[in-house]
Parts: structure tokens; sequence; C-alpha cells
């Protein structure tokens, strides 16, 4: 969160104004709700550029007529556990539930699935995506192709997103061990809250429109660019770069959907590119059964011994103990559910606006227990 926190937000007051939102955009009901609740995870999670703070951009994009409240779902199925969603210019947020809930439907049948999406638009944080494999007993995977920010490292041209991968694995006892990240350096949320703060980004996350290294969180409003993951030669930056084309690969190029450069930005003042290779924004989700491959009583008891000696290894002086993947996020829903989610002042005034644009109450003001 940028600068000082103004107050806090119960998580359903937060989830039902967003809802609310959503329908006064014209969603349907059970659209609305699904919308609302990927957003909102984002925030008990912690991953505030992701969460309630994207509500506006949505709501911007729908009046350019970029987002088709009420899309109707278009399905392609050429083999029985791959399918394509054209998703009608709909809510990624809602399209990328959609695909993976058939993805694991196909993949209680024959094992693993895939879905691909295209026509859509951003769909939010990936983990909650790929975790809604986990209940059934399944690996979930999503990603998706994004704006074009990324420069590859030699280049000063924006040609992918910071595209997303995640994978969510069951683990027992346990919370499931989440691996959700952007394949830049830093996403673009993480610059707008350096930007909040009036603080220097690390050298490595952007470069200028020249291709040289920049510390400024503003670069991209002034023609710069993100980097790859690695961010230089010695850093592994060709990974970077690789993983980012990859996930163009999956969901843009397969889905038939736009890729690459052509993909149309979140930002509302800025048009998508001519000459378009396909529609809108693509995502790739699937789900693999654990017991297409062993018995799910005997995972459990592998990766509960796996993670048992991750969380038990050495560690150099003056480091805190490993924690598993998606332990920040999970300790971070537990707390803001107790505790509310934080915003600032600014945040606040914005959604008020937004709230007073749609003719809606602004958000409920969480109980004192809260703050």
């Amino acid at each position: 969160m940028s600068q000082e926190i103004h107050g806090y937000w119960s998580a359903p007051a937060l989830g039902e104004w967003m809802r609310r939102v959503f329908e006064a955009m014209g969603c349907s009901v059970e659209d609305a709700a699904t919308a609302a609740e990927v957003l909102l995870e984002a925030d008990l999670k912690g991953i505030d550029s992701h969460g309630v703070a994207r509500l506006p951009g949505y709501v911007r994009l729908w009046r350019k007529g970029r987002i088709n409240p009420r899309p109707v779902w278009r399905w392609e199925q050429r083999m029985p556990a791959v399918a394509v969603l054209d998703a009608d210019a709909g809510l990624g947020l809602v399209a990328a539930r959609v695909a993976m809930d058939r993805a694991v439907e196909m993949a209680a049948v024959y094992g693993t699935a895939q879905v691909l999406v295209r026509n859509s638009n951003h769909f939010g944080i990936a983990s909650e995506h790929a975790l809604r494999a986990v209940p059934h007993g399944m690996v979930g995977w999503a990603m998706t192709n994004a704006s074009p920010l990324v420069a590859p490292y030699g280049s000063s041209e924006r040609l992918f997103g910071t595209n997303p991968l995640c994978y969510a694995f069951p683990a027992g006892r346990r919370d499931p061990m989440v691996i959700d990240m952007a394949t830049s350096a830093a996403a673009n949320g993480k610059l707008e809250l350096a930007a909040a703060r009036s603080q220097a980004i690390p050298e490595g996350w952007a470069v200028d429109a020249q291709g040289r290294t920049t510390t400024d969180p503003l670069i991209l409003q002034n023609g710069g660019a993100l980097l790859p993951l690695g961010s230089n030669p010695a850093g592994g930056v060709h990974k970077g770069y690789g993983l980012g084309a990859l996930v163009d690969w999956w969901s843009g190029v397969l889905s038939g959907a736009s890729f690459g450069p052509w993909v149309p930005p979140f930002v509302d003042f800025l048009e998508p590119a001519p000459d378009q290779p396909g529609p809108g924004l693509g995502h790739a989700l699937g789900a693999t059964a654990i017991e297409a491959l062993m018995p799910l009583e005997e995972y459990n008891r592998r990766v509960e011994r796996w993670a048992e000696r991750i969380l038990a290894a050495e560690t150099a002086p003056g480091q805190p103990p490993l924690l598993l993947h998606g332990m920040p996020e999970w300790e971070s829903r537990a707390r803001r559910l107790e505790q509310g989610i934080p915003y600032t002042e600014a945040r606040n005034r914005s959604l008020r606006n937004l709230a007073l644009e749609l003719g809606l109450d602004t958000i409920d003001e969480s109980p004192p227990n809260l703050r």
C-alpha cells in the first residue's frame, strides 16, 4: 500500500461494494459476484496492485466499449481434453474462471486438460484461477499475456507484457503451495506503488525510451519499458525473455488472441494497435489430477515431507527461515480477514469518486475492532 494507512475495510463490505460496481456496469449477478471475489482475494492476500485498485480501470474500459458486461461464451473443442473459449470481450476475471472450471471437469475424466481463452480482458491475479483445481485433488496452472510494457534486454521497444504464470499444488494438511509470478523483473503495480511513495525503483527493473537503465518509477509514462526477469546477461535475462515468450505463445498465439506488441493495453487512454492478429487478450489454463499419477494419499505424504525439509533448511547468517511458496499470501489473508483490508486516503478518495460516478453508496466503514 502507498503512504499512510487511512483506515480499514472489512472483507465482506469491500466484496459487496465491488459486486455492486460490476452490476452497475451491466454484469449479471453471478458474473459480478465472481469478478468481485477475484479482486477481493488479491486484496486479502496483500497483492494490493491487483485488487480493488484495478476496479476503476475495468470501469473505464467498459465505458470505452472494450469490456462486454454480458458476453456469450463460444466454445471450440476438437479433442476431448482440450478446448478454446472465445470470451466475447467479457471480463477476464470471469472468463478465466469459466475456463478453469471446464478444465477441471475434463481433467476429472481424462486425467489432464487445458483450456485456452481468446477475446478476453485482464484476468486479475493468476493464482485465483489456478487454485480452482486444488480442492479437486489437482494441480492447476494459469497464465495470460498482457499489455505490452516489457522490452527484451537489448531492445528499447515494448514487445511483451508482464505475462504472469502460476502453478498451484495441493500440499496435504498445509495451505496450497502457489508460485505466481510475472515474467518481468517487476510488475507494473510495483512501479505504481513506488511512484505513490515518491521512491526510486531498483536498477534492473526498467529502461528509458532509449533502452538505458533507470530508477524512475514514472518511466512507463515517459516512453520507457520494463525488463524481463534477470535484467542483464549475467543475471540470466534470456530466461526471463524466454518465459515471457512462452506465456505469449500459449496465451496468445495458440489461443487465437492478440499477442506481442498488439495485445490491447489495460489503460483506456491508449487504443489497441491497428492490424490486430486476433481479438483481445489470451489466457491459458489447465489442470492435472494427482490420482492420474499416484494415489492422493501417497502424494500428500511426499509433498508434506518435501515441505518439512524445506522449512527446516539452514539459512545464512542473519537471514530468516525459508518460506514455502504462497505462505506470505496465506498469512496476509488470515490477518486481513480478521483485521480488515487497509486503505490509504488516496485509494478511498478514488473509490468514493467512482461510487459518485456510478450513483452508488460508498463502501461501508469498517467497525472499530478492525482498525
